[in-house]
């Protein structure tokens, strides 16, 4: 099935590239994606996520190509990173990680051996975002665009985070918050 264009709303929607602060808030986005969009393009909307759990879960089709492409995507990449980490603690893994998306499994693997975790994180960020361009391609109208748009705003809003000395402070809170749980238990 083709996707559905939204002429107007795609045109209307402020040029952003990696590294911008955001024009508008993901949550603000998605509202206005459930009330611009026809209701089977906004039920999607529910997909538009990084969350590792949901494109785990996410196996059946959705009834768009883009979002089967980018949860594939999303789930071969957590699982293959997840099989990386596993293997380094020595680790029971879970199954063999999916090979659905080459370039998905190549960006974990290039970001799992960087010794700096903002390098990786930035990478793995460059990454979404270029493939993001890459399944829109040209159809800048289309429904998938403004899918894209929301994932875009999401890496951009993540990227406000990074900051070095809060996250310093948050490792600190949580390496002694797990040392405190050892301690209590032993």
């Amino acid at each position: 099935m083709q996707p559905r264009n939204y002429y107007y709303f795609a045109a209307t929607l402020p040029y952003i590239s990696y590294g911008d602060v955001p024009p508008i808030s993901s949550e603000s986005f998605r509202e206005l994606c459930f009330d611009l969009l026809d209701p089977s393009d906004a039920e999607l909307i529910r997909y538009c996520s990084y969350d590792p759990r949901l494109a785990v879960e996410t196996v059946q089709p959705t009834g768009s190509d883009f979002i089967d492409l980018l949860m594939a995507r999303e789930r071969t990449f957590n699982l293959n990173l997840a099989y990386l980490r596993a293997a380094r603690l020595k680790r029971p893994s879970p199954e063999d990680p999916p090979h659905d998306v080459p370039r998905a499994e190549a960006v974990a693997k290039a970001a799992f051996e960087m010794a700096d975790p903002l390098e990786a994180v930035i990478y793995i960020d460059r990454s979404r975002w270029g493939a993001l361009d890459a399944m829109v391609g040209i159809e800048c109208f289309s429904v998938n665009s403004i899918f894209a748009y929301l994932m875009k705003l999401q890496l951009l809003e993540r990227r406000q985070y990074f900051d070095a000395e809060r996250g310093s402070a948050g490792y600190r809170e949580r390496y002694d918050s797990i040392l405190n749980e050892y301690n209590s238990k032993a």
